[in-house]
């Protein structure tokens, strides 16, 4: 990579307002995140309406702190990367509009970024990245291995077909009174449980790497139904293991399965879901069946929506030659190829 380049990385796709500043695509000069997790709380989910205004009353103090944390000027930017899409419309919104005014202000490149493409050039940020390598993208809206043979080239082999993991872990998480969201406390409360309750696995057609987790949550809701009719209390400790050790084994075994036939030199692990401690902890252990190949999982502050990350891939676009004009627009729906 060209030497110094400052990236300022714009990120609102959902429920948090960040803003960071990456220098050279691997060191973060400053990643600010102001999350809406308490707002949005009590209605037990992300309401877009409530996300999009307070992203507009964040967005200039997150930015303006990002910029002092980094010890910059926009003089000192090379470029502005903002979240293009996917995500909730509003939301992405506030970010681009805020990114194209920046740049319309200060002469900057604009780089439009996807989201995804961010939470897997997190990993950038802790180990250079070989190719060809596969990525597990696991996170509230997305479950896909995607398998790059180089920068920007991206091939999805497999995806949720229906709840992506998180959706599956706040709606099971919902059924045992968990507050939102449930991911965080599923996992705790597995590691105080045993896998006890024989629960499904939808390994789905021979040789496919998609995923689907419908199935299995609807299981823990009946079964959870039944014991409710039969009097009986089922533990929410021995649910959670159970529930995560169903969609731990499927999500593991298939990405070492996709690294074995692919090949690669690299896995990496990406998403909100990432930061879940048995799925980092299976995946090590099961990737000791492949001692040639590299596995990098990011630090917890890298897995949940940040804009270090949307830096990053902003940067290797830029140095690639990607530019957005001002006509740049957010889409909810923007394919990873």
């Amino acid at each position: 990579m060209n030497e110094n380049v400052h990236v300022l990385g714009i990120e609102t796709s959902c429920d948090e307002t960040a803003a960071a500043v990456v220098k050279n695509g691997k060191e973060i000069l400053s990643n600010v995140v102001a999350s809406q997790m308490e707002s949005h709380r009590r209605f037990g989910g992300v309401v877009p309406e409530i996300a999009s205004r307070h992203h507009v009353e964040q967005i200039t103090l997150v930015m303006e702190e990002a910029m002092r944390q980094a010890g910059v000027s926009f003089s000192d930017l090379d470029a502005i990367a903002v979240t293009a899409g996917p995500g909730l419309v509003g939301a992405l919104l506030v970010g681009v509009n805020a990114a194209k005014a920046l740049a319309f202000a200060h002469g900057l490149p604009l780089v439009g970024v996807h989201h995804i493409a961010g939470h897997i050039y997190a990993n950038q940020l802790v180990a250079e990245m070989k190719f060809p390598l596969l990525a597990l993208v696991v996170s509230g809206g997305h479950t896909e291995l995607v398998y790059m043979e180089g920068h920007g080239a991206f091939q999805v082999i497999g995806e949720t077909r229906d709840d992506a993991a998180g959706e599956a872990y706040d709606k099971v998480a919902r059924a045992l009174g968990l507050p939102y969201p449930g991911g965080p406390h599923i996992d705790r409360l597995a590691h105080e449980g045993e896998p006890v309750i024989d629960l499904p696995r939808a390994w789905l057609e021979e040789g496919s790497y998609d995923f689907s987790f419908s199935g299995l949550k609807s299981a823990v809701l009946n079964a959870l139904h039944k014991a409710k009719q039969r009097g009986e209390e089922i533990d929410p400790r021995q649910m959670a293991a159970s529930f995560q050790a169903s969609v731990v084994d499927v999500l593991v075994t298939k990405t070492v399965q996709a690294a074995k036939q692919y090949n690669v030199r690299q896995v990496l692990l990406a998403g909100g879901v990432a930061a879940n401690r048995g799925l980092r902890a299976a995946l090590q252990e099961k990737m000791k069946e492949l001692p040639d190949v590299e596995l990098v999982i990011p630090p917890l502050s890298l897995c949940t929506d940040n804009a270090a990350m949307i830096a990053v891939a902003g940067t290797v676009l830029y140095q690639q030659g990607n530019r957005a004009d001002l006509a740049l627009n957010a889409n909810p729906s923007l394919p990873l190829v």
